[in-house]
């Protein structure tokens, strides 16, 4: 187990859970089979295909963050990242295919500290089209509300240029 990226990903995510060190892991894996470095800026893309607690691992090992654009979420429910090097266009999916079969939870969390990240992931290469890379919008101000927006997200309705809420009819 490597300490430091624990330690990093728990002062990041608030607490320890097998989630966390699920995403510990994935990290381990993308760092130690495609030789990455955290990604300064977006150089890196994950494609998460969970929002659970493992991507905030993501977010603090290898710097991809929602804010950079350059962490992406696919809702699939499943345990699986996809890393793409955007300097090289090596994309590996990795597919975690360890099982808690009743463990208790922090003896399947230490299990998967523990374990071989070769025992604890599947992974292979997969062609994938590299995300573009993130993009600047003008803010617009929606005139039903008044509140402002990113320009591609904003409707027009009735002739006005509104905000998705108010598009929606969801504004509170």
């Amino acid at each position: 187990m490597n300490l430091e990226y624990w330690n990093k990903a728990k002062m990041f995510h608030g607490h320890e859970c097998p989630g966390l060190a699920i995403g510990v892991k994935a990290c381990q894996a993308a760092i130690d089979i495609m030789g990455i470095n955290p990604s300064q800026d977006e150089e890196l893309v994950c494609i998460t295909e969970n929002d659970a607690c493992g991507v905030d691992a993501i977010q603090a090992l290898l710097g991809c963050t929602f804010g950079k654009g350059n962490l992406i979420h696919k809702p699939r429910g499943k345990q699986a990242f996809t890393f793409i090097n955007r300097r090289t266009d090596e994309a590996v999916r990795f597919y975690l295919k360890a099982q808690n079969n009743g463990m208790e939870r922090s003896v399947y969390q230490e299990y998967i500290l523990n374990a071989d990240i070769y025992d604890l992931f599947e992974y292979k290469t997969v062609e994938i089209t590299t995300p573009d890379s993130a993009r600047l919008f003008s803010s617009i101000t929606c005139e039903k509300c008044s509140e402002s927006a990113a320009e591609n997200k904003i409707r027009i309705q009735e002739g006005k240029l509104v905000c998705l809420d108010c598009y929606e009819g969801e504004k509170n």
